[in-house]
């Protein structure tokens, strides 16, 4: 595929190539790496960078924006801005963004312990219900939990997720023990209802769906 611009033909493919392979570099990734982020295979990124195909529009825009730059940056054989400097600019922002990630998933667990804590001093001053105060620690744990697989899910590494699922388990079923116990009643075989299923978590963990694209 040509384009004609400045009164000679360009390949485009070869634009592009050089382009991509000049973002990949400079932000210090492999091919591998790179498909990886944009769920396709690297046997299809080893094509684009040698010329060999040509990456949809919509591949294109996905890759744009995973490096910070635009679309006519991508088709563009002179840039006024080097593949370095742009980079470095998408690894900056990508500092502040994990940073402000990382700050509002904090806080929204702390928001938790205060609510649970709110509670705690509420039922302190009730004396019919004075006994169960400590219930609201209790469930502030897996309710934690839940807070953090939402935005793990959403932000970070999704492997975590197992983890987080499995202290959202086991302090489930621990607050639901402290719960009976505040009644009068114990029943510590609730654990063994952990056991199977940080089985199942485990085995679920280990699957591995391969859904890349070529």
């Amino acid at each position: 595929m040509y384009q004609f611009r400045r009164g000679f033909f360009v390949d485009i493919k070869s634009v592009i190539a050089k382009n991509i392979i000049a973002l990949r570099q400079s932000a210090g990734i492999t091919q591998t790496q790179l498909a990886e982020k944009i769920n396709y295979s690297d046997k299809a990124v080893s094509k684009w960078e040698r010329g060999e195909s040509l990456p949809d529009i919509a591949v294109l825009k996905t890759i744009a924006d995973l490096f910070g730059v635009t679309l006519d940056w991508l088709v563009e054989e002179e840039h006024t801005l080097s593949a370095d400097k742009v980079t470095e600019d998408v690894d900056a922002r990508a500092k502040r963004k994990r940073t402000n990630r990382i700050a509002i998933s904090y806080m929204s667990v702390i928001l938790v312990w205060l609510i649970a804590t709110a509670v705690f001093v509420i039922l302190d001053t009730v004396p019919s219900v004075k006994v169960l105060h400590w219930l609201s620690f209790a469930y502030a744990a897996p309710a934690s939990a839940v807070v953090w697989l939402v935005f793990n899910s959403i932000w970070f590494n999704l492997r975590r997720n197992y983890f987080i699922i499995s202290l959202l388990m086991w302090s489930l079923i621990a607050a639901l023990f402290i719960n009976l116990a505040l009644c009068g009643i114990t029943i510590w075989q609730l654990f063994l209802l952990g056991i199977p299923g940080q089985i199942i978590i485990v085995s679920w963990s280990a699957i591995r769906i391969n859904s890349t694209r070529k």
